[in-house]
């Protein structure tokens, strides 16, 4: 099957910040530069437009990045530009991102509970998310979900954790259906 070229990418740059040992700083960098390309779509459309000369992309970016982050990602998204694939610039950075979380063991938890969590309670979950799995640290969302009634629902990656009242009431209803009177 072949990769997307968003992976590619982004494989390109993992493979060259664990060569060179620049993990950490990269991402540090590339999390910066994501969150400002989110926060400007014309920019992304601007350098992704195709009838702008490649030579004007590099001076746009040269011009916003060079000197403010590493060489490395300068040159990166200069290549990126040069190559026509600008478009895909939010998908190769989060696939980065996505390989760094990997490597260095780092999960992305998703929890929605019916209420507000304490502190506590936030700190309880993410402890036992931490000794449960393989997994030195997470990112911790949480969201708020009233419908759920009680109980939390934790998701990592493709995995589900759901302890919601709302569930555990859904599969006694359909328990009980199955149940035939004499």
């Amino acid at each position: 099957m072949a990769k997307l070229a968003s992976n590619v990418y982004g494989e390109a740059l993992f493979e060259a910040a664990v060569e060179e040992g620049l993990v950490d700083s990269l991402m540090e960098e590339v999390n910066t530069v994501l969150a400002i390309f989110q926060s400007n779509e014309e920019y992304i459309r601007l350098l992704s437009h195709p009838k702008i000369p490649a030579e004007e992309k590099v001076s746009l970016l040269e011009s916003a990045f060079r000197g403010k982050v590493s060489d490395q990602l300068t040159g990166f998204l200069i290549t990126v530009a040069e190559k026509g694939r600008f478009v895909e610039i939010e998908d190769i950075l989060g696939y980065f991102d996505k390989k760094v979380s990997e490597y260095k063991k780092i999960g992305t938890a998703y929890v929605i509970s019916a209420g507000e969590l304490s502190a506590q309670e936030k700190e309880a979950i993410e402890k036992r998310l931490l000794e449960t799995t393989a997994y030195r640290s997470f990112r911790m969302n949480y969201s708020v979900d009233a419908a759920l009634i009680g109980g939390v629902v934790i998701r990592i990656g493709d995995r589900v954790v759901d302890s919601s009242i709302r569930t555990k009431l859904n599969n006694m209803a359909k328990d009980l259906s199955k149940i035939q009177l004499a």
